[in-house]
């Protein structure tokens, strides 16, 4: 039996978060469009400009300092890349591999 489909005049204005944080589990890195940032370890000072800016929080700093990306959420912007005043984060094409 088909379940009721509400029209879209009968939806809630506003979303409902039915639980708080929820996108942490979201695995928004397969959004990417093909580039993904790299950081190159002997160009970067630590200056953790990528980390300040990054709008997605994929920017992750280990306990030693060393900055890495979270490709689990990284969409690909390109932001951290364009900011880094050494060029340490270069975009470089992603390669996909289908099972």
């Amino acid at each position: 039996m088909d379940k009721f489909k509400p029209s879209w005049r009968e939806l809630p204005i506003a979303a409902i978060i039915t639980e708080p944080g929820n996108i942490a589990e979201s695995k928004t890195g397969e959004w990417r469009t093909g580039l993904k940032p790299v950081i190159d370890q002997e160009k970067c000072k630590q200056c953790y400009i990528c980390w300040a800016h990054c709008p997605d929080a994929s920017i992750v700093l280990k306990d030693d300092g060393v900055v890495e990306i979270d490709y689990y959420h990284c969409k690909g912007c390109g932001l951290c890349s364009r900011i880094c005043p050494y060029k340490a984060i270069e975009m470089v094409e992603e390669v996909v591999e289908y099972g």
